[in-house]
């Protein structure tokens, strides 16, 4: 349940990949707060948006199908790049220790988890997506990576994180007793796991990366809550989505729109655009402590038109306040 037209990382024709470049704050974003908010034609994002009890549609629904549907469409692989760029966003995961465990929220094809399990061999990546079809294809993808020996080091879940709870099996006993869930939680036991062991003991690092905003915003609090709740004590919540004034939401029309920042493609999957305060706001009553959050903001060129670009997403960094 991942969707991003173009990374932050550029490489200019005839440079190796040692030599890549990493572009994160190209402009202000203030600049283009500016620009945009004083320019007619985009006064419709700004307006307010309807109620419930005005609007004559319905709030937006979780768009497991249309997500499905999407990477049916995109089997082939060829949509996404791996993702280099977010080892140096996010350092931690690369220079990770004792055995590190990684929940990815919303896997897709695998273009983030290749990246993760090549920076090191302690790594073990836990993926879910809605998806069986891109599941499956990331564990293609990755079982045919070069320098990545997945052995016990990529384990796929099949589920919706808008709607269902995750297994049993990765709750630490800690987080079980202190999150209470209210589904009715799945009794499987994996082949990967001990016969004595009743779980994987809790991620040192959970990973939302362009997926969030793919979820309705009214249901994002239990969302993050409940990836939350498979953290250990201590552990980090890396994520990074859309933000304000991206390209990619100057480009929706009116019609499209089906709540505040929050817009719904020809293809039934939705995009939202978050502003810092949202964020903080979103994982901060979550019980997270804040770390890092700032706008990316990035200029970049359209290869076949030639036509500039400014890319604007949310970086951001929490931690779980240690026992």
């Amino acid at each position: 349940m991942e969707v991003e037209e173009a990374p932050g990382e550029l490489v200019n024709a005839g440079k190796g990949e040692a030599e890549a470049e990493y572009h994160s704050h190209d402009f202000e974003w203030e600049d283009l707060k500016a620009e945009v908010e004083s320019d007619p034609a985009f006064s419709y994002h700004l307006s307010p948006f309807p109620g419930p009890a005005a609007s004559t549609t319905s709030p937006p629904q979780p768009s497991s199908e249309a997500w499905r549907s999407f990477h049916r469409r995109h089997a082939s692989g060829k949509f996404f790049k791996e993702r280099r760029y977010l080892l140096k966003e996010f350092p931690e995961l690369p220079n990770s220790t004792d055995c590190a465990k990684i929940l990815e929220v919303g896997c897709g094809n695998g273009s983030t988890a290749v990246s993760i399990l090549r920076s090191s061999e302690s790594i073990t990546v836990f993926a879910c997506d809605c998806s069986k079809d891109t599941l499956e294809k990331a564990n293609e993808v990755i079982s045919n990576t070069k320098r990545i020996d997945i052995k016990d080091r990529f384990h796929p879940i099949l589920m919706d994180v808008s709607r269902e709870t995750f297994p049993d099996w990765l709750f630490c006993s800690a987080c079980r007793s202190s999150h209470p869930s209210h589904h009715k939680m799945r009794k499987e036991h994996p082949d990967f796991l001990r016969e004595n062991q009743c779980c994987v003991g809790g991620m040192d690092f959970v990973t939302m990366i362009f997926t969030l905003s793919a979820i309705p915003f009214a249901i994002m609090p239990s969302t993050i809550e409940q990836c939350v709740s498979v953290l250990k004590p201590g552990g980090l919540f890396l994520f990074r989505d859309y933000g304000l004034y991206d390209m990619t939401m100057l480009r929706f029309l009116p019609h499209q729109r089906v709540g505040f920042r929050e817009y719904m493609r020809s293809d039934g999957t939705l995009s939202y655009f978050f502003t810092l305060d949202t964020v903080r706001e979103l994982f901060r009553a979550a019980g997270l402590i804040e770390l890092e959050l700032e706008y990316c903001c990035v200029k970049s060129v359209n290869r076949k038109n030639g036509k500039k670009m400014q890319r604007v997403w949310v970086h951001g960094k929490f931690q779980k306040p240690p026992s």
